[in-house]
C-alpha cells in the first residue's frame, strides 16, 4: 500500500451517496485545511483526485491522508496538485489491530512517551489520540532530538 493507496471499506464515513462524495471530501479537507489553496476534489468510484496548490509537501501529504482516510476511498491522485518537493524525512504507517500510539512511538522512536510527536504530525487525521482505527494511514516524522 503506497502513500496514495487506502483501504476502501475502512475510514471515516463522510458521505452517503457517491454523487455527494466530492463535496463532502472537500468539506472534510477544508475543515482543517493543512495549507491547500484553490482546492478542488473529484471522486469517481473510489478514486479521489485533488487539485490546487499546496503550501508545502507536508500540506499535500496531509490533504492526501485526510481524503484517503475516508470510507469509500481506495486511491488519491495528486497529478493536478502543485506542491514543493519534500525536504523532511517522513514515513507512513497503516495502523493495525491492537496498535496504540504509544506502541507506534516505541517502534519508530524507541520511546513510548514520544507519541505526542505522532499526534502533532497528524492533527488533521487523528482528532483523539485514543480513537485510532485499523487501516488508518498516518505520517511518522523523523524523531526530533
Amino acid at each position: 500500500m503506497g502513500l496514495f493507496d487506502f483501504a476502501k471499506h475502512i475510514g471515516k464515513n463522510v458521505f452517503g451517496k457517491e454523487a455527494e462524495a466530492s463535496a463532502k471530501i472537500k468539506e472534510e479537507i477544508e475543515r482543517d485545511n493543512p495549507g491547500i489553496s484553490g482546492l478542488d476534489v473529484k471522486y469517481d468510484n473510489g478514486v479521489v483526485s485533488l487539485s490546487g496548490k499546496a503550501d508545502s509537501a507536508e500540506a499535500m501529504e496531509k490533504a492526501v491522508l485526510m481524503a484517503g482516510n475516508v470510507k469509500g476511498v481506495e486511491q488519491v491522485k495528486v497529478d493536478q496538485l502543485e506542491a514543493p518537493p519534500q525536504t523532511a524525512e517522513v514515513e507512513f504507517y497503516v495502523i493495525e489491530k491492537g496498535d496504540t500510539l504509544s506502541a507506534i512511538a516505541k517502534h519508530f522512536y524507541g520511546d513510548a512517551n514520544a507519541y505526542p510527536q505522532i499526534v502533532e504530525a497528524n492533527l488533521e487525521v487523528i482528532k483523539d489520540a485514543d480513537l485510532i482505527f485499523p487501516g488508518q494511514k498516518i505520517r511518522i516524522p523523523k524523531a526530533v532530538a
